[in-house]
């Protein structure tokens, strides 16, 4: 394990331990018990505060694996309806579980884990693709051209994927060409 991973899993230790608010400083020290005292919070919580189902939405996937793993941690089970996005997250969960620990330190997990992704995709990009890593330039926008214009292409040119459309021409999604032709189909 190189020296990096070992300071990251490190401070994660630490959120955990951070959340599991040990009532002394002797405890503090002892941080490996920290997940039976959120077991224990969670139990608390559970018997004056019935489990509501939570629908968590995650921004990712990297987001969404870190928070199924903290719900997993804690004896939680994750699931998502059939139909529901991939980064959707179901759970059944006290209401003041979720407010006090569980999203606080989902949270603390994943900014530490998010900075830790971006330090290596920086270094890494550096290293192998180019040493400047800032970002693109920003540039004024060109003024509009009139709609009556024509705009040309080369024969057989394509956009590659994400490529932005001519300024003013709405942006095809995956998806819209299928879309329009069930749609033709049910008329």
């Amino acid at each position: 394990m190189d020296h990096d991973t070992a300071r990251l899993i490190e401070k994660l230790r630490a959120i955990e331990a951070l959340f599991g608010r040990p009532g002394s400083e002797g405890e503090r020290a002892a941080a490996a018990n920290a997940r039976e005292r959120i077991l224990e919070r969670l139990r608390a919580a559970s018997a004056t505060d019935p489990p509501v189902e939570y629908r968590f939405s995650m921004p990712d996937m990297w987001s969404r694996r870190v928070f199924v793993a903290l719900l997993r941690r804690y004896d939680l089970h994750p699931y998502r309806y059939s139909g529901q996005r991939y980064t959707t997250v179901m759970a059944k969960v006290p209401k003041r579980f979720v407010d006090e620990t569980l999203w606080p330190e989902f949270e603390a997990l994943s900014a530490t884990l998010r900075t830790y992704l971006e330090d290596v995709t920086t270094r890494v990009v550096a290293e192998v693709l180019h040493a400047d890593t800032s970002e693109a330039a920003v540039r004024e926008a060109p003024p509009q051209l009139s709609n009556d214009l024509p705009h040309a292409e080369p024969a057989g040119a394509q956009s590659p994927a994400g490529a932005q459309t001519p300024a003013g021409a709405p942006q095809p999604r995956p998806g819209d060409a299928r879309r329009r032709k069930k749609k033709r189909k049910r008329r």
